[in-house]
Formats: structure tokens, C-alpha cells, sequence
């Protein structure tokens, strides 16, 4: 009986779902386990090889905890709303509701071929309105809340209100009691806006006209979006914000509590960049301007060389010179298209002089203000005081523009670098001189307290985070603005649905398509929609009550399901996602709708899959600009424009084979035979264009090339062809690629033996590079369970691995292997009810204990290996017993639930694998009980012998006596001595 692997995963897969045998209760006396993926965005590209490696290291966690006795949650959704979203849907010529529903459906359909024991009646889309009604009601929860500093919580609006009416305010906007009650009502939400978990206010965003939306500084590379090449400027629009700042020391505090990685709270604690330090008040030269800088060290107050400020600034104008004006206006356009993650990371040095000068509180010196891009408005007031001898980027900055350096190290700073010390001895720097940098940090912020001009502050690197998109595709604000002021709608109001709209295009002055519907406009709601991780930062809560329609989730059920217990995602949501998901956690908790205050409570980072990229050589020849070289209107298509400076006439694709070849022969100048050589290049050259249809007319060319060779120039491009078109042996099916893609329709391949090679590359598997591998294709040649298998035995699951199909008919031949052990491709059923020997009750229990020691340390793939190992050892034994090989199939269900249910059926068993109970590791049984001794007769190994550990000095040698072998070498004598060294070997001296 063969091994028909996919009648039997169609055959489960249709009992699964329709016996929904995946449902669980938010009822049970089991203990619970809620074990979660980050759930997708459903892209029109559908699932690669890549995609799944998470969702299968969860599924067998989960599969593996519901055999140790949980009740284990483990669903599954889609994260529909946001850019992507919309991008697709435009280029694609289709409403973004629509290529999402077909998109989800076809990600649903991958997901089920691999066997994942979803809860498929917990399913969330985040575009849905019954899902995003309660996305709305928690922004408002936000919105109607304020962070009370004192308590170290958030808490309703209205008690600040209660505390305005009867304290006043000595904070933001000083005011009294009876000043409160007096103000009109839109002075009243004016105030309360400053203190709203989430608030509106106007921000300088990176606005990209191209795609009409702002962008995050992680969607910005080199100026230009990361989607699309866009060019992005700095704009300043009203945009919402939440004030996760608040919670800064909460989300410091809460990496502590959890089990994530060090790389992981390292990321998050230098996102979050706590910094302590003091505020200082410079006085800025025949100005009434003042300026304040945030500094961690201010000892180092006296080395002030000069001041740096970001581009940003709204006071800029305020203190430039006239002489310096231009300059400085130039340089601000230059910034303004430089994203921050740019600004920072950047090399180069660069700066702008602003004329003005910052005078010393305590000497009284001139400290030259600059502009700089490597100083970000941002963190804390968007100006610094420079240090050059002990900051490396002050230092450099110096040298650069030929700022004096002064020196207030002594010996700590040799003039050729910066130190950062703080244990250094103090000089040129007054009334600290002597003193030791560390000691001097209190003394110096005390004498600014005294003097009025400083004062100790603590700073975070993170910002509020911006909370709108100027994009359709996204969950509607519940806002409404009435004379320049947001009103909450009521929450009987909500889903404040999406209106259907033609056009997608920005609305006026940057706002949301929103603002180009007439009705929207009319009831002066909002026109930003949510961002991408709005829905994101919560859905883990609504799996866990999906179908409450009076809350996002009861509280019974928030109660039981609790944290998730384990969370797999990859690294890139470190921190946008992460971060926004604890801080919406706390704040829900701070205000009582859930019972703790950490969403995650284990989180594994998966690796990445990188595919290999196949590239065939397009070898061709360009000409100088300047060359005239006349084509006809069809011929457009055989040339293309590079940058500004050549025109490439359209080659051939060579194969790997030819192209040493026609380098060499292109290249190689001989001196005395020049002309030779000449006209060999015009026989390549010809050869190169051989075939066009393009009427080219090259008299032209060949005087030019007769005159000299530099106008013409060699080239040779890779270009990616779709991996699925090239064999193990790197062979390009080029005939079906002609066929099948456009862009290769009237393309050339030239090889030697017929046979046209591509060179590969490992590179990160992504539809724009060609690479992916389509999980739908490995399931219909191998199987699911090989899929599954395999994807777990290519490495750890935390660490990056190329995919190569090459490994995964072994994993097959193993499922195979196993299968033998119940089946005889001739004889039929093989298994039997006899009982198990020591050896086979060894072989069972050292996997029993190795499966479960990997399976909960999340080393999937040594347990793959030890599954192969099981199996090999049972072949070799000839097991095919039923009380050896029933518990075998329980613990590789978790990881090829298919094979098993089909064999564990076939066993006689009632009811499913996966509600069988994980074997129980019996040390007893693979505790060693004897050892087999090398027996050596004068020196030399002439038997061995097995004896067990028990066995003293006389039992050993009347053991070792009684052998033949010993015996036919003492040749019936008695030995002198018989030496025994306990578990390690016997010496016999005749």
C-alpha cells in the first residue's frame, strides 16, 4: 500500500473543518495556552516558502500543548487595512475592498493546504466593520483619557476637568479655578488637547505627493518612499498623535517582566532612549532671543565650542545673520527632503553657519550657533552644545569646518581624538577646575537652578507616535470638527463605516481622499484615516471574543485567555508594532477594561527564509550620448535611456559559458594590431545585434569606432529571470520563458552547448526579485507534511536560512520510511500487537524525551532530526508494533499531522491523534543496565563481551572464563590475573 500523501491530507483536511475540530471554548478546567503569529497583511503575491516558517513553529507548539493537556487558542486573521492595501488596489485598477477580500480568500486557501489547526470561527479582518467599530470606541477611550503623572496612569478626561475646576492649572496653560469655568467652551478643549491620550496637532511630517499620504521615518530611504521610489518632502500638516511619551518609563520598566529576547529589549530600550540630564538657557548675542539645549553633561559646560541646531526650528529666522541668510536657505531645502533615519545614519559631514552666537552663562564667551542635519528636532529641544574633545561626532564636526577645539580633559584628550570620560580631572573650566567630570554633573546643575537658567530634566529619545494617514484605505476617525474643535461621536454612532469612493486621489491641501465627498465634508468629519497598526495593536485581545457585539472582548474571556503565552514574528516589528500594541495594553488596563498590562508574555523571533535568485547575462554594447544613431518609431523598444549620459543598443541574453568569452575577445588590445582588433570588436558588435528587426542604421557608427574605440563601450547586465524556470543544474528554460513572460517575448540566448546557464545569488525571497517559491507547488510534489517538515529542518527556527529544494526529499523519504513501518508495498499491513522489547521501549523513550526537551525550546529542527533517527532505529529493529509505533504517531503529530491521523486510524484508534495524550518519558527505560566490555588477552582485544553494571570483580570473571574465545587463547590454562576497571574495560594476563 502506497504512501498517497495527497488523497490522505485532503481526506484530514476536509474532516478538520467540518467537524471544526480546531473550536476551542473560552470555558475550560484545562489550563490555557494562547499561542499567536503576527498575523499577515493578505498581499495580492499570496504566500511564499518564506511566509509559513513562523506559522508552522507555532502550530506545532500549539499541537504539542493541546497533547500536554491545554485548552490552547490559536487563531488566525489579517491585518487588511493600510498603504499596501491601497497600493495595490490602484495599480491594479480595483477598490482596495475588493483585491482584499480576493487576497484574504487566496491566503486562506495556501493556509489550509498546509493543516494549521486554526480556530477558523475566531478569524479577525481588520477592514471589516464589526471588527473596526471597536478599533473606533478604543481610539475614543484614548481620546477621552489623560495620563495623570502623579499616579503614573491613565485615567478619564474628566477627572482633569474635576481637578481644572477646583485647582486650576500650574502646568500647561496656568490658569485658575475660577479662570477655568470662565473660559468658553472651545478654550476648554483647546487645553484639554494638550493632555489627551490621543490629540490632534500640527506636526512636520514626511509627505509624499506620489502616494498622497504622510509616511513614517521607516517608510523613507535616501528621500524617496520605500514603496515606489517616491520623492518625499518635510510638510507640515494637522495631524492626530497618541502620547505614548507618557509611558515611557512603563514600557522601560515592562521589559523586565517579560521573556523577549536581549537583542529585542536592547532595540526597544534604545527606540525608547531614555537619557538624564539638565535644560540650560542660553542668552543668544543682540538678540531677546533665548535658546535652551538639553545636555546629559552638563560638566562639560566650559568646552563649548559651538551650538547646533536642527534644520526644523521655527526661531532660526529669528537670530540668522543677513550675511549668512542665503546660505542657510539653501541648506533647508537641502534637509527638508532627508528623512531622519537618513540624518542620522548619514556620514558626511554637513552644516551651515547661522551668523549668530550663544553667549556662556558663566564666562560669558561666544558660542557660534550652526545648522546641522545630524541634530533632530525631535529629541529633546532640537539643539546641543558641541564638545568636540569629548564627543566623536562634535570632534569630527570641528575638524570639518575649522572650529577651535578647547581642551578641558588636560592629559585625557590628546588633540587627534574625543574622549567621553567622565573620570577625567577638570581645566580651563573655572570654578570646576580640579574637580572629576562625574562629581562635577550635580554641581553644575545646582548653580543653574540657583541662577534661574537650568534645571534638571529626563529626557526620551522616543516621540508621540503619529497616529493619520492622508489615505482612503483605513479606519475612519470617530470625530467630528466644529469650529476648529474635535468632538467625540457617541458610541452608539460607531462603526462610523468608509464611504465608497471613484477616486482615490489627495484632497485639497494634503488632506484625505475623505475631504473630496460632498456628504463627508457636510457632516465636517474627519478626513485622515488610522494608520496600518491601528487595528494591529489590539486584535490579539479581540481573538480572544471575536463575536461580542456590546465589546471588544467580555472580561470573562480577557480574564481566562490572559497574556499570550507565545508570540512568533519577525524582527522587523521591533519596535513600531511592538511598542504600540504594550502601550495600548497599559493604557486599557490603566483604565479597567482588562486585567493586565503586558499584551506578550514570551515573544520568538523567527528567521528569515532568503531564496535564490537566478540571473541570465544581457551582454550588449553602449554609445556615447552624443553619438547619432537613428532609430525608427518601432525601434524604441531595442534601446533604453541610462541616467543621462548613454544610450544602450539592446544585446542578446548569453549563457554564463559565453560571457568569459566575449569579455576576453572585447577587451584584449594588442598595441601593434590595433585595426585587427577593430574589427573584431565590429564582429561582436554585429553579432550582438544580429537578428533585430530595428532598422539601425550603423555608418554612422563605424566611423566613430574606426576613429577611436572610447565612445563604444562593452557592457554586461544580470538580469533576474523567475527562479521557476531554472533546474537544479541552473539550466533556463528559455523557450517557455518566451512564451510565458512578456518582457522575454523577442529575446535572444545565446550558449555554447545548447543548454543556457544562469547564475545564482542568495538574497532576501520576495516577489520583486523573482525568487519566491510558491508553498502551493512544494505540497502538490511532496506533501504538506514534507513541506511542514522540511521548513523546520532547514535550521533553527530564529535564524536566517537559504530555502534549497535539494534537502527535501530526504524529509520525504523519511515520511515514506515511516510509513513502511505500518505498510508493506507488497504484503499490505504490517503492524502488530506483540510486545515491545527492552531495545524497542529504549528507542521510544529516548524520543519521547527528546522531542519534548526541543519542542519547548523551540529547536524544531533537532527534533526533525530525531524523528529520522527514531524511525532509521525502528527499520533497523524491524518494529512494527502497535504499542511502539501508536505512541511514535503521537509525538510527530504536531509536526505531520496528516501522516498521523491516517496511521493512527488505521491503528483502530476512535477519535483524533490530537486528542491523544503526549507519552509520559520513562527514564527506567533508557537507564543502561549492562555494558559491553572489550576483553583484551596480553595487551591485545580478542572478544567482547556484554556484563551488566552491577556485576562485581568474581561474577566478572566467571563471566570472562566461561567465553569460548577467551578460552581458545588461554588454551585451557589459567590466567595470573584478570584486571577489571569498573564501566571501562577487562585485561586478561595468561
Amino acid at each position: 500500500m502506497d504512501y498517497k500523501f495527497r488523497e490522505i491530507e485532503k481526506k484530514w483536511q476536509d474532516h478538520w473543518a467540518e467537524i471544526k475540530a480546531y473550536k476551542v471554548s473560552n470555558i475550560s478546567e484545562k489550563p490555557k495556552c494562547y499561542v499567536l503569529d503576527m498575523f499577515p497583511y493578505p498581499s495580492g503575491a499570496g504566500l511564499h516558502v518564506g511566509h509559513p516558517l513562523g506559522y508552522i513553529s507555532s502550530d506545532i507548539y500549539s499541537r504539542y500543548k493541546r497533547l500536554k493537556g491545554f485548552n490552547v487558542l490559536h487563531p488566525m486573521g489579517y491585518d487588511a487595512f493600510g498603504l499596501p492595501a491601497e497600493q495595490y488596489a490602484i495599480e491594479h485598477g480595483i477598490h482596495p475592498e475588493i483585491s482584499t477580500e480576493n487576497n484574504i480568500n487566496n491566503f486562506r486557501a495556501q493556509l489550509d493546504k498546509i493543516g494549521f489547526s486554526y480556530d477558523w470561527d475566531r478569524e479577525v479582518n481588520t477592514s471589516k466593520p464589526e471588527y473596526y467599530k471597536w478599533t473606533q470606541w478604543i481610539f475614543l477611550q484614548l481620546f477621552n483619557s489623560w495620563f495623570n503623572r502623579s499616579a503614573k496612569k491613565a485615567e478619564p478626561i474628566a477627572t482633569l476637568v474635576k481637578i481644572f475646576e477646583t485647582e486650576g492649572s500650574t502646568t500647561i496653560n496656568i490658569f485658575t479655578a475660577q479662570q477655568w469655568i470662565a473660559f468658553s467652551e472651545k478654550e476648554q478643549q483647546t487645553i484639554l488637547m494638550n493632555f489627551r491620550l490621543a490629540y490632534c496637532g500640527i506636526g512636520e511630517v514626511n509627505w509624499c505627493e506620489a502616494l498622497g499620504t504622510v509616511l513614517a521615518n521607516d517608510e523613507v530611504v535616501n528621500g524617496v518612499s520605500e514603496r515606489g521610489g517616491h520623492p518625499v518632502v518635510k510638510k507640515k500638516l494637522r495631524q492626530w498623535y497618541l502620547r505614548i511619551t507618557e509611558y515611557a518609563d512603563r514600557l522601560l520598566e515592562g521589559l523586565q517582566t517579560v521573556d523577549f529576547s536581549d537583542a529585542m529589549k536592547e532595540m526597544q530600550t534604545n527606540w525608547i532612549g531614555k537619557s538624564i540630564g539638565a535644560e540650560i538657557q542660553f542668552e543668544i548675542s543682540n538678540s531677546k532671543f533665548r535658546m535652551t539645549v538639553y545636555t546629559t553633561r552638563p560638566d562639560t559646560i566650559f568646552g563649548v565650542d559651538f551650538m547646533v541646531i536642527a534644520p526644523e526650528l521655527d526661531w532660526i529666522h529669528e537670530v540668522v545673520s543677513t550675511e549668512q541668510k542665503q546660505a542657510v536657505e539653501e541648506y533647508l531645502i537641502y534637509v527638508k527632503s532627508r528623512s531622519d533615519r537618513e540624518r542620522q545614519a548619514e556620514k558626511k559631514i554637513s552644516g551651515v553657519f547661522t551668523g549668530a552666537y550663544a553667549v556662556n552663562p558663566f564666562d560669558g564667551r561666544e558660542i557660534p550657533i550652526w545648522i546641522s542635519e545630524y541634530v533632530l528636532a525631535g529629541y529633546g529641544t532640537g539643539a546641543i552644545m558641541a564638545v568636540p574633545c569629548g564627543d566623536e561626532r562634535d570632534f569630527k564636526f570641528a575638524n570639518h569646518f575649522g572650529i577651535p577645539i578647547t581642551n578641558i580633559l588636560g592629559d585625557a584628550f590628546n588633540g587627534t581624538e574625543p574622549n567621553a570620560t567622565k573620570d577625567a580631572i577638570l581645566t580651563n573650566s573655572d570654578f570646576l577646575n580640579g574637580m572629576v567630570l562625574r562629581d562635577a554633573i550635580k554641581v553644575v546643575v545646582n548653580k543653574l537652578e540657583e541662577m534661574g537658567i537650568g534645571t534638571r530634566k529626563t529626557n526620551f529619545r522616543m516621540r508621540d507616535a503619529a497616529f493619520s494617514r492622508q489615505r482612503y484605505w483605513g479606519e475612519p476617525f470617530p470625530i467630528t470638527w466644529q469650529d476648529g474643535v474635535a468632538f467625540p461621536l457617541g458610541e452608539t454612532e460607531l462603526p462610523l463605516t468608509l464611504p465608497k469612493v471613484e477616486s482615490y486621489s489627495p484632497g485639497p491641501e494634503g488632506e484625505g481622499p475623505l475631504a473630496n465627498i460632498p456628504e463627508w465634508v457636510a457632516k465636517e468629519l474627519e478626513t485622515n484615516t488610522m494608520p496600518g497598526y491601528a487595528g494591529s495593536s489590539w486584535y490579539f485581545l479581540r481573538y480572544m471574543d471575536p463575536h461580542n457585539t456590546d465589546a471588544f472582548a467580555s472580561r470573562q474571556a480577557t480574564d481566562y485567555w490572559n497574556q499570550v503565552d507565545l508570540y512568533i514574528g519577525g524582527t522587523e516589528h521591533a519596535v513600531g508594532h511592538l511598542l504600540y500594541s504594550r502601550m495600548w495594553t497599559k493604557a486599557m488596563y490603566d483604565l479597567g477594561f482588562i486585567g493586565f498590562d503586558e499584551p506578550f508574555k514570551k515573544l520568538l523571533n523567527q528567521g528569515m527564509i532568503t531564496g535564490e535568485s537566478a540571473f541570465a547575462n544581457l551582454i550588449g554594447v553602449t554609445f556615447a550620448k552624443n553619438l547619432k544613431v537613428e532609430f525608427t518609431e518601432e525601434d524604441e523598444k531595442n534601446y533604453l535611456e541610462i541616467k543621462d549620459k548613454y544610450t544602450i543598443i539592446r544585446g542578446k541574453y548569453i549563457s554564463s559559458d559565453l560571457v568569459e568569452f566575449l569579455k576576453t575577445a572585447y577587451y584584449k588590445i594588442d598595441n601593434e594590431v590595433e585595426a585587427a582588433h577593430m574589427e573584431t570588436r565590429g564582429k561582436i558588435l554585429s553579432y550582438l545585434l544580429e537578428g533585430l528587426d530595428a532598422d539601425i542604421k550603423l555608418s554612422n557608427l563605424v566611423g566613430k569606432i574606426e576613429m577611436s574605440p572610447f565612445p563604444m563601450t562593452f557592457v554586461n547586465y544580470k538580469i533576474r529571470v523567475p527562479i521557476e524556470y531554472v533546474n537544479s543544474k541552473n539550466e533556463l528554460d528559455y523557450e517557455r520563458l518566451k512564451l510565458e513572460i512578456r518582457q522575454f517575448i523577442n529575446s535572444d540566448f545565446l550558449s555554447q552547448s545548447g543548454n543556457f546557464i544562469c547564475s545564482r545569488e542568495i538574497e532576501k525571497m520576495s516577489k520583486s526579485k523573482l525568487n519566491v517559491v510558491n508553498p502551493n507547488d512544494i505540497i502538490e510534489k511532496y506533501g504538506a507534511d514534507t513541506f511542514r517538515m522540511y521548513e523546520m529542518f532547514l535550521g533553527p527556527v530564529d535564524q536566517s536560512k537559504p530555502w534549497d529544494t535539494k534537502g527535501i526529499e530526504g524529509v520525504h523519504r523519511f515520511l515514506k520510511k515511516l510509513w513502511r513501518l505500518f505498510y508493506d508495498d507488497v504484503k499490505g499491513k504490517v503492524w502488530n500487537d506483540g510486545k515491545a522489547t527492552q531495545d524497542e521501549l529504549k528507542i521510544l523513550h529516548r524520543t519521547i524525551k527528546k522531542i519534548e526537551e526541543d519542542t519547548e525550546r523551540f529547536s524544531f529542527n533537532t527534533a526533525v532530526s530525531a524523528f529520522m533517527v527514531c524511525v532509521n532505529d525502528l527499520a533497523d529493529s524491524k518494529c512494527n508494533k502497535k504499542e511502539i509505533l501508536e505512541q511514535v504517531l503521537i509525538l510527530l503529530t504536531p509536526y505531520a499531522p496528516h501522516i498521523s491521523e491516517e496511521l493512527w486510524a488505521a491503528l483502530g484508534n476512535i477519535g483524533l491523534v490530537i486528542d491523544a495524550t503526549f507519552p509520559k518519558f520513562e527514564a527506567k527505560y533508557v537507564t543502561e543496565s549492562s555494558k559491553e566490555y572489550p576483553i583484551s588477552i596480553n595487551g591485545k582485544v580478542r572478544a567482547n563481551i556484554t556484563i551488566s553494571l552491577d556485576a562485581e570483580q568474581a561474577a566478572v570473571e566467571q563471566i570472562v572464563l566461561a567465553n569460548e574465545t577467551v578460552q581458545k587463547w588461554l588454551e585451557g590454562k589459567a590466567p595470573k590475573k584478570i584486571i577489571f576497571v569498573k564501566n571501562r574495560m577487562i585485561n586478561i594476563v595468561p
